[in-house]
């Protein structure tokens, strides 16, 4: 009888031990604060920037996330931005791989390989790029190259019209054909 008491007692302990076992418990953010997520997000969307039923900037994006505070819309996994002139007709194409939209002012800022392509086939690069909507104006401080069928420029600061039509380099360098 004491070995069957043993085995029990044995058997007994044995099964509290792994009852007491610590279950996997699911990752708690202690510190996150709701303000700080998303209120939306959206996968492969576009935003419309209109003024009057008129459109200004259409953006797509591969992943787009909105802030309430700030009041932004953070856009990654590529973007492209086509700006509208006030006839509606199309003025350029921007692309870049990251941007955001100040959902108070509609400007917007794109970071990441950006590259304007405008109506008339001049080329814009840099690498981080500003669109003001109100005065539809695009600018950078960074260093840019732009591709005209009249010249190649490159230079250090940079302000144009969304349309490339007429804009200011800083600290320039470059070739021009002039006539």
């Amino acid at each position: 009888m004491k070995a069957a008491t043993v085995v029990m007692m044995w058997l007994l302990l044995t099964l509290t031990a792994f009852s007491c076992e610590e279950k996997i418990k699911p990752s708690v953010l202690h510190n996150l604060n709701s303000a700080q997520l998303p209120k939306q997000e959206s996968w492969n969307s576009t935003i419309s920037i209109s003024d009057s039923g008129k459109a200004k900037a259409l953006i797509k994006a591969g992943y787009i996330r909105v802030f309430e505070y700030p009041a932004e819309t953070h856009l990654s996994e590529g973007i492209t931005v086509h700006f509208f002139d006030e006839q509606g007709k199309e003025t350029s194409v921007l692309t870049a791989e990251a941007g955001k939209v100040d959902d108070v002012t509609n400007n917007l800022e794109a970071r990441g390989n950006v590259v304007v392509v405008s109506s008339d086939s001049t080329v814009l690069r840099t690498s981080v790029l500003f669109w003001n909507n109100g005065s539809k104006l695009i600018h950078t401080a960074e260093f840019v190259d732009i591709v005209s069928p009249k010249e190649k420029i490159q230079g250090k600061g940079f302000e144009a019209d969304q349309g490339l039509k007429n804009y200011r380099i800083f600290r320039v360098t470059g070739e021009a054909n002039t006539e």
